[in-house]
C-alpha cells in the first residue's frame, strides 16, 4: 500500500477521496471533506436539525416582517453559505464535524486513500 504526507493526502481529500492513517489501524476511521453548500433560509430554519434554535432565530430575523410576521416564502436568492470542512469517520461509526488534524498527524508519512 503506497503511503504519503499529510500534504499530498489532503489534495486526495480535497478532490473528493477518503483517507487514513496506518498509525490508526484497522478502526476502519478515515477522513473527508464536506464541501461548501449554501441552503435556502426556509429550509434552515425548518428542517436543518444540526443547528441550535438560536442560530435559526437569527435567521428568522430575515425573513420576518415588521410585525413580526415570517414572510413565507422567503426569496429564493436568499440563501445561507456553509463553509467547507474537514470530517472524521471514528472507529464508533460517528462523523466527527470540523475534525482538526494534531501536529503527530500532520508530521505523519503514513497516510493513504482509504478504499
Amino acid at each position: 500500500m503506497n503511503t504519503f504526507s499529510f500534504g499530498a493526502a489532503l489534495e486526495v481529500v480535497k478532490v473528493g477521496g477518503r483517507i487514513a492513517r496506518m498509525g490508526w489501524g484497522k478502526s476502519n476511521a478515515f477522513v473527508f471533506l464536506r464541501p461548501s453548500d449554501e441552503l435556502h433560509i426556509d429550509m434552515v430554519i425548518d428542517k436543518v436539525k444540526s443547528l441550535p434554535q438560536s442560530v435559526k432565530d437569527y435567521y428568522r430575523h430575515d425573513v420576518t416582517d415588521d410585525k413580526g410576521h415570517r414572510i413565507f416564502p422567503a426569496d429564493e436568492n436568499d440563501k445561507i453559505k456553509f463553509a467547507p470542512y474537514l470530517c472524521l469517520k471514528n472507529e464508533h461509526g460517528e462523523i466527527e464535524n470540523g475534525w482538526i488534524p494534531s501536529q503527530s498527524d500532520m508530521l505523519s508519512n503514513d497516510w493513504y486513500v482509504f478504499l
